[in-house]
């Protein structure tokens, strides 16, 4: 049975060239917001397969999870995420619903495992629910539409709060680095120090990551992180854990 479409989402003033425009101060202010690990959306309570990576042995040090976050950031959302994230943001921006909804199932569709996909549906539920008590009255019926990940619902949110492309996808990407180091910085475990010797290597390398996501051809779109993959399947059976995902 086919899914209903919700109302248009009405985005009064929305232009699609807003992806060119430079950011202004409340727009900044808006990105600090949803990139904040204070958005009460429960990104804290995964690590995308780093937990199994950890206890395989695969990332026993700084410098291991500095490899594999790094290797990840640039063979995965670099390479999904990002380029879906611009379409799902110029969709937006165009009040064409039919792209949103195509290009949110491409996405879930493109999870590598079960936990994957429940972590990205469950953050954009809880950003739709967020969005709509914040006002923003496009996300409401969101909150019900399963495929409706994370990336959905930021491209909605930077759009009204006319954030630019650029600056959106550089700071998805940012609030995933994020939460990567502080999930590694308990798992490994490592100190203070350390995660911010992390940060600062991937703040060498975001702004390539981001271009790089948003030149990709639609044929070009995927990811190849195999690892991450097999990380994540083993995880869902792993005996003891401190995450989700």
């Amino acid at each position: 049975m086919a899914m209903p479409m919700p109302p248009r989402a009405n985005l009064s003033g929305i232009r699609p060239d807003m992806a060119t425009e430079r950011l202004s101060h409340p727009g900044l202010l808006r990105l600090l917001q949803l990139a904040s690990p204070m958005l009460p959306v429960g990104a804290y309570a995964y690590s995308q397969g780093l937990e199994w990576a950890v206890e395989s042995g695969w990332v026993r040090d700084e410098a291991g999870a500095a490899d594999w976050i790094g290797g990840v950031l640039g063979q995965g959302p670099a390479r999904l995420e990002v380029p879906v994230l611009a379409r799902l943001y110029r969709a937006w921006a165009g009040d064409d619903l039919e792209r949103v909804h195509y290009w949110s199932r491409y996405l879930d569709a493109a999870r590598e495992s079960g936990e994957l996909q429940a972590e990205a549906r469950q953050l954009g539920e809880s950003l739709a629910v967020l969005l709509t008590q914040l006002g923003v009255e496009a996300a409401r019926d969101w909150k019900e539409i399963g495929y409706a990940g994370f990336p959905t619902l930021f491209a909605l949110a930077a759009v009204h709060y006319r954030v630019p492309l650029p600056e959106t996808a550089l700071g998805f990407l940012w609030s995933w680095c994020e939460n990567q180091v502080a999930a590694a910085m308990k798992l490994v475990p490592l100190g203070q120090a350390a995660g911010q010797r992390i940060l600062s290597l991937l703040i060498e390398r975001l702004p390539a990551a981001t271009e790089q996501g948003l030149a990709l051809a639609d044929d070009a779109i995927g990811m190849l992180a195999p690892r991450l993959a097999i990380g994540s399947a083993r995880h869902e059976t792993q005996y003891t854990r401190l995450f989700r995902s």
